[in-house]
């Protein structure tokens, strides 16, 4: 039977997609359950709706405490920085030292498999930002991590590791897709419209519960194997991947530099300053956000109160000339400074 959604209830999935802070995607999950038309076409999305909201709400709301009950870390990590990119990958491949050496992080790097039990993030540095990157457990079919779906709900996109020094790197890593797709989640080549739309189920219906990851290739271990550059080309032609891909050593720290700045720009980040009337700007600390996003949208980060109260901006940069006074819809620019006045 059709759901035939209604406009209303479509409103409401687009802002859940649209959320990356956990507590803001449970709003929009209960706005989807109260807004959804109760009938029998609706059945199975309304318990998959249902059956979300609790298992965020427990998440979330439920203290976790070591031996308790539900004890152990948070499996749902809340977005900080500029974006939230998580580290995917098979067995062993150096996920972890690649998130150690990235930001510092100190986490647990061992040389053999599983590792990794629970998500780890950490902060990596980009000139005056920062990127949150998770390192979560390997991904194989004779190890499954029941809740790394939940996890990467929060996620802006992902870096698959490969070892290409591995004989069966190429099944590891198909067996690393066969298992996201089981928990309809796509990685994709595509960085230009990241979130912009919902993933599609086996018969071609919009499943707001789908995931398409921006994913970028990053093959580890880069010193240990001769050539690297044509065995990441064969390593391609094999799997049939277009990601974008770096050839990398956590090691040696070879092709690092280049990630951070990749992300920045292929994420779209726009840096914006604030400032108050008659002082100059804070440049320490700027309030990231995507390419086209306008002066509500800073208003927001500052406090949902200064966006319902806004009446104008005054703006310094590339957006516009200095000082103009701009409404609420003003597209803004990395480096712009904004002044708002409410």
């Amino acid at each position: 039977m059709p759901a035939n959604l209604s406009p209303e209830y479509k409103a409401a999935e687009a802002s859940f997609r649209k959320a990356r802070d956990p507590r803001e995607r449970l709003d929009g999950l209960r706005e989807m359950l109260r807004t959804i038309p109760k009938h029998k076409g609706t059945d199975h999305l309304q318990a998959d709706i249902k059956r979300r909201i609790k298992e965020l709400s427990e998440e979330i709301e439920t203290p976790r405490k070591g031996g308790a009950a539900r004890g152990g870390p948070t499996l749902v990590i809340r977005p900080e920085g500029a974006a939230q990119i998580a580290l995917v990958g098979p067995p062993n491949v150096g996920k972890s030292a690649l998130h150690a050496r990235l930001t510092g992080s100190g986490a647990h790097v061992a040389p053999y498999p599983f590792t990794t039990q629970f998500p780890e993030p950490g902060m990596m540095p980009h000139e005056d930002i920062h990127f949150e990157l998770l390192d979560l457990p390997a991904i194989s079919t004779e190890h499954p991590v029941p809740w790394i779906a939940s996890t990467l709900q929060t996620a802006d996109a992902c870096m698959l590791v490969v070892d290409l020094s591995d004989p069966s790197c190429v099944d590891q890593v198909q067996a690393v897709h066969t298992v996201l797709r089981e928990k309809r989640v796509t990685l994709t080549e595509r960085w230009d419209a990241a979130g912009d739309a919902p993933a599609a189920d086996e018969d071609g219906a919009d499943d707001p519960f789908a995931m398409r990851l921006p994913t970028l290739l990053l093959a580890n271990k880069a010193d240990e194997v001769p050539n690297i550059d044509a065995e990441l080309a064969a390593f391609r032609d094999l799997t049939g991947f277009r990601y974008p891909a770096f050839s990398v050593s956590a090691s040696t720290g070879q092709g690092l530099a280049e990630i951070g700045p990749w992300l920045f720009r292929n994420l779209g980040i726009v840096r914006v300053y604030t400032k108050a009337p008659g002082h100059p700007p804070d440049k320490d600390r700027p309030f990231t956000l995507r390419r086209s996003r306008t002066v509500e949208d800073v208003a927001r980060l500052v406090h949902k109160d200064v966006a319902r109260t806004l009446r104008y901006a005054r703006v310094w940069g590339k957006s516009g000339f200095d000082g103009q006074q701009v409404g609420r819809e003003h597209a803004l620019a990395d480096g712009d400074v904004v002044e708002l006045h409410t």
